[in-house]
Parts: C-alpha cells; sequence; structure tokens
C-alpha cells in the first residue's frame, strides 16, 4: 500500500517507519508507536491519518493533554466530541442520556452516571462507523490518558469489528507503555529512531535553516528531529550577532525553546537521577566508577533510570554517554552555582587524572588564587604538548580568570596564549572570547596581532566576514615585518579560499615572503613560498615547481600554521595532480601519524582527503570510502567546516558507493560552501554533482551543473585544468545533450593548454569525449581507433577507473554502429575493472542495457542508427505520445530545441508526422 508522508518537513527520514506502522495496522489493526519527546511520533501518526482520510476512512482524532491524565473520562468526552452527529442517531435512550452527561460533565462528580450505558454507547458508535467503512482512531499523546477513558475504550474496542483500527503514539520512558492495556498485550510497538547526520541535514534544509552545521547539531541533538530543529533556530537567531554567531567548532548555543526541549527530556527522571546526571555533564570523560568516587553511590540504579528514558548509554566498562550532546549543556546551566561548584570539588577528589583534578579544583572556586592559577597554566601547557589544544584553550581562560588583579602581565600572557590555542584548535568561540579580553586591557600591538590572528585561524573555511578583523590586524602589525608577514600570508588564504582570486593570492603571498624574510621568520617564509607555488599551479604558471623547491629546501623544524599549509605537504597535492599516485601514497602515509599527533583536526583532514582522492585514482574504492568516512566523523567531532567532508563523501560515493548518495552529499556539500562562501569546495561539490548526472544519464542537468563549474574556475582564473578535472566530463555532457560543436571547441581550447603543461591523463579524458563526439558527428572508425588507444593509454597511466570509463564509451560507439561482439567485449572489460576496483554503481552501469534502443537490437534499431543519441531519445518519447512540452521537460531543454531536433530526426528519418514516425521505429 501506498501511505502518502504528510509534512515532508516534519516526516524527513521516517518515510520507512511511516510504511513499517502500515503494515502493522493493516497486518494487527492495532500499532503503538514509542518514543521521547520530540522524535516525530505526532508526525507520523498525522502523515498515516492523512494518508487514511485520503482513502476515505473515518478518522478520529484523540490528544490528551497533561493534566487530562488526573480528569476521569476526559479523554472519552474528547472522543465523543469528535464523532459525526448521524453516528450518535441510532443509540437508544440512555445511552444519549450518558453521552449527553459526559460531554457536561467531564470536570463534575459521577454521582448518578450510568457507566454501563456509557460503554455501550461506544461501542455502538464505533460499530455503526465501522459499517459505513474502515476507522482510525488515532490517540496521540497515549501516556496523558486518564485510567477511566483508557478502561472504558478497552471495553469498547474489544466488541468492535476489525474495520476499527488503533494507533497510539506514546512518550514511554522504559517499561511497559501506558496504553498497551488498550491495544492489547500482542500489539506491535514500533519505536521511532533517531535521524541520522543526512536527515538531520535534509530537515535543516527543508527549514533554510544552516546545512553547514548539520554534523554539530545532530551530534548536539541526538538525532531528535524537535531539538534539532530548536538548536537551528538557536544558530540562526545567534547568526544576526556581530561577529557572526556560532561558526566552525563553537559549541551550539543551548538557549530558548532549545533549553526547553532539552528540560522535557530530562524532566522525565527524578530529582536524584538529575543530579547523578549533572556530576556526569561536569565530567570530561564520565563513568560509573568516577561517580561513585564523587559519592552518587546510587549511581548505576540511578543510570539505568536515565538510560530506559534513552537519555544516556552505558558501556559495558561504565562509560556514560549522553544521547545529545545538548543535555549536558542544559544540565549545567540549570544547576545554580552552589550546586556546580560542589559537584566539580566532589569530582576533583575524585578523578584520576591530575589535569582534569586541577580543571575541577579550579571550577569549583570563584575567586582569584595566584597558586592555582600557576597550576591550571601548568596544565595547560601540557595538554599543549599532546596536541589538545581545545582544552589548552579552555585552561588557559581559565587560569586567566583565576590569576589575582595585581598581575596583568600574567593574566595577558595566558589570554594570548588561550586565544593561540583556540585559533589552532578551531574553536572561535573561544578564540574570540580570549581576544575580546586582550583587547579590552593595556596590551601591546603584538599581542592584540596575535589575539586576532587567533580568530581568523579558527574561522576555517568562513574568511568571508573577517575583513574588520584582517584590517586591525594589520594595523597593529605596523613597524614589525614578522607580525605583517603573519597578517599577509592569511590575507593570500583568504583571497584564494572566499575571494577566488589566486592572482591577488599570489601576490599576497609574495609581500608576505619578503616581509618575513626581513623578519627573520623562515617558517612564514616557507609557507609564503607555498602558497605562491600552490597558485601558481593553479594559474599555469612554469616556475610553480621551482617556487615549491625553494620552499621545500627552507628549515622548518616546526608546522605552527599547520601541515595542511606547509611544502611538505603541497608537494604530495602535486604528486597527486601529476598522476604519480604511489608516490603521493607514501608520503601520505609518512604524514597521517605525524598530523595526528598535532592536535589538528584539519591537518588530519586534509590528509585524509589526499588518501581519498589517491586512492580513487588507483582505483581502490574501498579504501577510499574508508578515508571519506574517517573524514567525515572527524569534521562531525571536531566541528570543522562540512562542505570539504561531504564534497569527499560524494565523491567517494559516486565511485564506489551509490549515485544517489552522492548526489545527496553533493548538494548537502554546495549549500555549506555557499553559506560559507567557499568558492573553492563549492566548485568541487558541483563537479561531483555534475558527474554523477552524467553517468545517470541526464545529460542536460549535467551540463548545467558543469558550466556552473566552469563559470567559478574562469571567475578563480584557474588555467592548469589537472587540479580539478571537469573539462572531460563536461564535453561528454555536451556531447550527448547534442551541443557537439560547443564539446569540440571546449576540448581545443583545454587540450592545448593541457599540451602546454604537460598534463597527460586530462589529455587523455578529453580524447575519449572526443571519441564520443566523432561518433556523434558519423565518424564511427575514427571514434574507435581514438577510444582503444585513449584506453591504452589510462592503463599505462595506472587510472584504471578511467580505463574503464573509456571502455564504457567504447561500447556505446561500438553499439551504435551495430557492431555487437566488440560492444560486448568492451562492456565486460569495463565491468571486470570497476568490480575489481569496488565501483559497485558503475559495475552495475556496466552490466546494464543502455537506457535507448541500440542500434541492431530489437525493434527500431534500423531507423535508429542514423540519429545521434540525444536525437534517439527524443525519438522514442515523441513515439509513445510525449507532446513537445513534455519531451523538453523530461530531456532538460528548450521547446525550441525539441523542435528544430525533432525536424532533424524527420529528415534523416524521411517522415512528415508524429505518427509516421511511430510506424517508423515498430516496423524498423
Amino acid at each position: 500500500m501506498v501511505v502518502a508522508t504528510g509534512n515532508a518537513d516534519t516526516t524527513v527520514g521516517h518515510g520507512e517507519l511511516i510504511k513499517t506502522v502500515d503494515r502493522a495496522l493493516t497486518t494487527h489493526g492495532r500499532a503503538l508507536l514509542t518514543g521521547p519527546a520530540g522524535s516525530g511520533k505526532t508526525e507520523v501518526l498525522r502523515a498515516l491519518t492523512e494518508a487514511a482520510a485520503l482513502r476515505h476512512e473515518t478518522v478520529l482524532h484523540l490528544t490528551p493533554g497533561a493534566a487530562d491524565r488526573w480528569i476521569p473520562e476526559a479523554a472519552a468526552a474528547a472522543l465523543l466530541a469528535s464523532v459525526p452527529a448521524a453516528a450518535l442517531e441510532c443509540l437508544s435512550g440512555p445511552q444519549r442520556t450518558a453521552i449527553a452527561l459526559l460531554r457536561r460533565e467531564t470536570d463534575a462528580p459521577r454521582v448518578g452516571r450510568d457507566h454501563v450505558a456509557l460503554r455501550l454507547a461506544v461501542v455502538e458508535v464505533l460499530r455503526t462507523l465501522a459499517a459505513r467503512g474502515p476507522v482510525l482512531l488515532a490517540l496521540d499523546n497515549a501516556q496523558w490518558l486518564d485510567a477511566e477513558s483508557t478502561d472504558l475504550l478497552r471495553f469498547a474496542l474489544g466488541l468492535t469489528p476489525p474495520r476499527v483500527r488503533v494507533l497510539a503514539a506514546e512518550c514511554v520512558q522504559g517499561g511497559t507503555p501506558l496504553s498497551e492495556p488498550l491495544c492489547g498485550p500482542d500489539t506491535p510497538q514500533i519505536r521511532v529512531p533517531p535521524l541520522g547526520t543526512d536527515e538531520i541535514a535534509e530537515l535543516l534544509m527543508r527549514r533554510g535553516l544552516p546545512a553547514r552545521l548539520a554534523g554539530r547539531i545532530h551530534q548536539a541533538s541526538g538525532g531528535n528531529p524537535r531539538l534539532a530543529l530548536a538548536l537551528g533556530r538557536s544558530v540562526a537567531e545567534a547568526a544576526g550577532s556581530r561577529d557572526g554567531g556560532a561558526h566552525h567548532a563553537d559549541p551550539l548555543p543551548v538557549s530558548g525553546q532549545a533549553r526547553e526541549v532539552a528540560r522535557r527530556l530530562l524532566g522525565v527522571v527524578p530529582a536524584q537521577a538529575r543530579r547523578t546526571l549533572l556530576y556526569a555533564a561536569l565530567a570530561a570523560r564520565p563513568t560509573t566508577a568516577l561517580l561513585r568516587r564523587a559519592g552518587r553511590l546510587a549511581a548505576e540504579a540511578e543510570l539505568a533510570v536515565a538510560e530506559r528514558a534513552a537519555l544516556v548509554t552505558v558501556e559495558e566498562d561504565g562509560t556514560i554517554r549522553f544521547m545529545a550532546g545538548a543535555l549536558p549543556t542544559a544540565l549545567a546551566a540549570d544547576a545554580g552555582w552552589p550546586e556546580r561548584a560542589a559537584g566539580h570539588a566532589a569530582l576533583a577528589a575524585a578523578v584520576d587524572d591530575p589535569v582534569q583534578a586541577v580543571r575541577h579544583r579550579a571550577l569549583a572556586v570563584d575567586a582569584p588564587d595566584q597558586a592555582l592559577a600557576a597550576e591550571v597554566t601548568e596544565a595547560a601547557a601540557s595538554c599543549r604538548r599532546r596536541g589538545q589544544r581545545a582544552l589548552a584553550a579552555e585552561l588557559g581562560l581559565l587560569a586567566a580568570d583565576r590569576t589575582p588583579y595585581h598581575l596583568p602581565g600574567e593574566e595577558l600572557a595566558r589570554l594570548v596564549a588561550a586565544a593561540e590555542d583556540a585559533g589552532w584548535a578551531g574553536r572561535a568561540d573561544l578564540a574570540r572570547r580570549a581576544t575580546r579580553a586582550v583587547l579590552a586591557r593595556d596590551a601591546s600591538p603584538g599581542d592584540r596581532v596575535r589575539a586576532r590572528l587567533a580568530v581568523i585561524d579558527a574561522a576555517g573555511q568562513a574568511l568571508g566576514a573577517l575583513d574588520e578583523t584582517f584590517a586591525y590586524a594589520m594595523a597593529d602589525a605596523e613597524g614589525d615585518p614578522a607580525l605583517q608577514a603573519a597578517v599577509r600570508l592569511r590575507t593570500a588564504w583568504k583571497h584564494n579560499l572566499s575571494d577566488g582570486d589566486p592572482v591577488r593570492s599570489r601576490d599576497a603571498a609574495a609581500e608576505a615572503g619578503v616581509l618575513a624574510r626581513s623578519g627573520g621568520d623562515q617558517v612564514a617564509e616557507a609557507m609564503a613560498l607555498t602558497v605562491r607555488a600552490r597558485m601558481g599551479r593553479i594559474l599555469g604558471d612554469r616556475d610553480a615547481e621551482e617556487i615549491l623547491a625553494e620552499a621545500l629546501a627552507l628549515p622548518a623544524p616546526e608546522v605552527p600554521l599547520g601541515m595542511r599549509n606547509a611544502p611538505q605537504y603541497l608537494a604530495v597535492r602535486h604528486a597527486l595532480f601529476d598522476d604519480r599516485n604511489a608516490d603521493a601514497r607514501r608520503q601520505l602515509l609518512v604524514l597521517l601519524p605525524a598530523v595526528r599527533r598535532t592536535g589538528s583536526a584539519e591537518d588530519v583532514f586534509e590528509v585524509l582527503r589526499s588518501l581519498t582522492e589517491v586512492e580513487l585514482r588507483r582505483g581502490r574504492c574501498a579504501a577510499a570510502t574508508a578515508h571519506a568516512r574517517d573524514a567525515l566523523e572527524l569534521t562531525v567531532e571536531a566541528g570543522l567546516s562540512p562542505g570539504p567532508a561531504w564534497y569527499l563523501a560524494a565523491l567517494a560515493e559516486a565511485m564506489g558507493g551509490g549515485f544517489a548518495r552522492a548526489a545527496g552529499y553533493a548538494r548537502r556539500g554546495i549549500q555549506a560552501s555557499e553559506e560559507e562562501h567557499d568558492q573553492v569546495f563549492l566548485s568541487r561539490g558541483l563537479y561531483v554533482l555534475g558527474l554523477v548526472e552524467l553517468a545517470t544519464g541526464e545529460a542536460a542537468k549535467a551540463v548545467t551543473t558543469l558550466r556552473r563549474v566552469a563559470e567559478l574556475e574562469a571567475a578563480q582564473q584557474v588555467v592548469d585544468p589537472s587540479i580539478l578535472r571537469w573539462h572531460g566530463e563536461l564535453a561528454e555532457a555536451l556531447v550527448l545533450a547534442d551541443v557537439p560543436e560547443e564539446a569540440a571547441e571546449l576540448q581545443a581550447r583545454v587540450r592545448t593548454t593541457a599540451l602546454a603543461l604537460g598534463r597527460t591523463s586530462v589529455i587523455a579524458a578529453l580524447d575519449r569525449a572526443r571519441g564520443l563526439c566523432l561518433s556523434a558527428q558519423g565518424d564511427a572508425d575514427a571514434a574507435v581507433a581514438l577510444l582503444e588507444d585513449t584506453a591504452q593509454r589510462f592503463e599505462l597511466l595506472e587510472l584504471p577507473l578511467e580505463r574503464a570509463r573509456t571502455l564504457l564509451a567504447l561500447a556505446r560507439v561500438e553499439r551504435r554502429r551495430r557492431r555487437r561482439a566488440p560492444a560486448r567485449a568492451a562492456l565486460g572489460a569495463a565491468a571486470e575493472v570497476f568490480a575489481r576496483a569496488g565501483a559497485a554503481p558503475w559495475t552495475e552501469l556496466a552490466r546494464e542495457p543502455s537506457p535507448c534502443p541500440a542500434p541492431g537490437e530489437g525493434a527500431g534499431a534500423r531507423p535508429l542508427a542514423s540519429l545521434t543519441e540525444a536525437e534517439t531519445r527524443l525519438a522514442v518519447l515523441v513515439a509513445q505520445g510525449a507532446s513537445n512540452q513534455e519531451a523538453a521537460a523530461k530531456l532538460f531543454v528548450s521547446v525550441k530545441t525539441v523542435e528544430a531536433r525533432l525536424t532533424r530526426i524527420y529528415q534523416k528519418l524521411d517522415v512528415r508526422s508524429r505518427a509516421q514516425l511511430a510506424t517508423t521505429l515498430r516496423l524498423g
């Protein structure tokens, strides 16, 4: 049975659940929907009742409130009030009287009420309605049913025919559902599962909320839709503030409606259990043993109550994990200072980690303490050495708060260190907080610059809104070449990432290099040369490799601005661009453990990104998918900008997973990059989407998407075609969309550049498109020769997936000229390569027949042999009865294009009407 999904915004991710509930109702006549508040039970119930109404069933709604539970027969009265008057006409006098009394006196004493008559009246009403057709009794908030109504309905439903079905939705926090006696012990209980990250992203996008925060909102909400939307609205409201609200790894604001939702979730457990949960919220790594040592002797029992309420999970080793990250934040915010201080004091004596012990002791007091501030400062230094830069930043701010007022120099030094740690960790909230404190004090220009640079470093991909910060930093750096170099270096990054201007980026990097050399900062000089080399590669500068070699020659024992900005990493990227994939992989596997030790999530992500791309080039889809999955998980955990991670997930799915999932990831990545004004990964997300559209036969869509990539790359003045290789895909899409002239022009233009720069694999990709173009223009022999040669070149370059894609194109050309055996051979070879690489969606593509009737295969093959693929698709649609407007919509072209193409089809097939066209195809 097809079930309508109701409000698309509120049933995101619940499509299969709705079908499951509907099957249970069909099979058993009863279904009980359970889950915590805000999980989506009401929305699922509404979708099912709307579907029932569309089938002309009688739907009786009952939604009691919390206060109704204590009013006898309140729910029964509300139910009977919703019954059509015609259903009451068949009742006897006593039954009508009982109902009338119930309607008038739901809050009055039950003196003189004929309860037997009332029960029989409800039975008779339900039987009357069932005689007219199916009835669905929908009970929302069934946990608030009063006992008398539950008993009455249980009696009535036991005497009604099977055409009366019951769907109850209840907040079950553990134990037996309160509505089970009403529905019966054998009623299927179906729990509403939490939404996944992808579903939260879809939910946010449909509500116009920032999709770039989907991973963090999923983490904070635990997949609870109501809490997720409330958090999203809190972020949107915060975004109106001067510094742009929540971004990068900031904790999400748990305020307003979000806090109310969290309070409602927490309110189902008793006060003692909430106190234990507070201790768990205050601890960095809570365990049952730690809570017992901290004085919560009944921790296991109290946590069991919370676990049944789906608030926490307790692992076998006693580790406690909150189901939603917003819950510990709400617990701490709602607790008073004395309660929090007592909790921290108890935990300080219980933890076995010296750093956490110092942290708890500092949080248990609210007064300056010189000795304590020194201890916290040392703890921050210890975290810094261990790569725990976010914790180091928190401790640095805490140390500054505990520094006595007569030591302003020590306080300022701690604030600047905290800002720099926050910048490294990507914690924009901590960086801004520390920087505001620095700027409010009598800080030197150097300290002000370092604090502002921390805000810039913490912003991730979202540098576009920091022009004012850059300007103030440059003004404060006046007269200090080393500080000026640091500011100009970050300006160079912004020009590339947010402004999409590699020329300005290269020039700013050159200026930074001169300043760094003057200031004696060789690390900054090496990084400035790295930016120049990176931009030079983009712009097609022939001296880019020489500049990179100069950067690699400089001593750089430390990488304070991240491995991703170091010449060693750019050398790996160049190896990838040059198809030296084995070399790139070997170097990346050396860098991976090194960057994990630094504590920089962005560095780890960058290495995982390159590993994913390298493994895909090498035809190892499973390894690539694993790296992409790690990168996505890291992005969520560290709160990084999600656009790059979604692009990477889309790329891995497009080759080794599934086209539909790849398109979903790509669209989310595109939106996130647009929200953060990230021009670099916007192009990449669009590229993957265009690739998927091309692979799935949506050539017109692929042309539109890939043309947008071309426009972005042109605006960014990208010359080197080896960096983002969209050119061959666009040329193929243009051929399939019946625009071979534009495809030929693109191939010739890009080929000239690729030949000049020696980009052999780019030339091969262009030749694959050129082979399809030759076939479309009627030169099949030349097309086959070129495609066979191109497949061999891809094999020599050790690019197996590109070779297999070329064999697919060869099979298509061979089918078009009715050479079945060579077509099958090429298709089989492609399928074998795809299967060996683990490229699941492409393997299926190679095993499927052409979506259009192939020349020489089946009815209509002979006349279709003279048509291009685009003309074939249109001819088949028109022969099947499609109008010009309908064909244009299905092919994603204009009506004028359809008319012109149809004229050419008529001329080639020597027909004059749609009827003749249909007859020709049928008889061919």
